[in-house]
């Protein structure tokens, strides 16, 4: 089984989050999709994909960029993970994330890893579906020290549909 964690950086934020998600979780590859196409992302069995949030809740612009047409994502695990401003940004925070998921769904992938919004402070986001985020949401801006503890009870949950 192949898994790779797939990330959108400008800032580094992300990309070092993704190589922190990869050594917590044992995957190998860890690529910027930058540099991938849709084509390579579909010849993985699993994927892990993260993106920050820009300006009112837009895609990271090589996420924006991204031609999401050719992936073909169906019957595969993916799980995504957000990085977001919940002070400066409260009214959009991590919503690059909702609109990462919802594009990958449409190519087909089942969703996991939902975390409860309980703990966090936001007036609203794209990525929450009833009480839950569709995935994993950050803020190295004003929470830095709660990144590595949220990274370490994410990967715990979805550890196994990615071992």
């Amino acid at each position: 089984m192949s898994v790779a964690v797939v990330y959108g950086s400008a800032m580094g934020n992300t990309e070092g989050v993704a190589n922190l998600i990869a050594e917590k979780l044992g995957i190998s590859d860890v690529l910027n999709i930058a540099d991938v196409d849709a084509d390579k992302l579909n010849s993985y069995d699993k994927l892990i994909c993260g993106t920050s949030t820009w300006g009112s809740g837009d895609l990271q612009d090589d996420w924006d960029a991204f031609d999401f047409s050719g992936l073909k994502l169906s019957g595969k695990t993916v799980a995504v993970f957000g990085m977001g401003d919940s002070e400066s940004y409260s009214d959009t925070y991590c919503s690059a994330m909702g609109k990462l998921a919802q594009k990958l769904k449409e190519a087909g992938a089942s969703l996991v890893g939902a975390v409860s919004t309980d703990g966090y402070s936001f007036e609203s986001s794209e990525a929450v579906e009833g009480d839950k985020f569709v995935g994993l949401a950050l803020d190295n801006d004003n929470h830095e020290d709660q990144t590595e503890s949220r990274v370490d009870a994410w990967t715990a949950q979805i550890k196994a549909q990615f071992a």
